[in-house]
């Protein structure tokens, strides 16, 4: 379940548990609210959680490049790397 179900359910619910006041017989529209805004919360805690604990784009900072098993160059430089003479083919 992602946030925008998670929210969705959340505003479903709290438009069924304080806005409607229709009385049905063996179905408790307001209790029915409450479950689906419940549902929703834990969803949207557990979709954030998920999604922290993730770590996103960038949380190591500077990433290194390996060209060679003895080489390596952070891909963030701004000058071009030159082969030494000896790796030219």
């Amino acid at each position: 379940m992602g946030i925008v179900t998670s929210m969705f359910l959340i505003a479903a619910g709290a438009v069924m548990r304080f806005a409607v006041t229709m009385q049905g017989h063996g179905f408790n529209v307001h209790t029915t609210g409450m479950v689906l805004m419940i549902v929703g919360a834990i969803g949207a805690v557990l979709s954030i959680g998920f999604w922290a604990s993730w770590g996103g784009f960038g949380r190591y900072g500077r990433r290194a490049t390996v060209l060679t098993g003895q080489h390596t160059v952070a891909s963030n430089q701004t000058t071009p790397v030159q082969p030494a003479e000896s790796e030219v083919l």
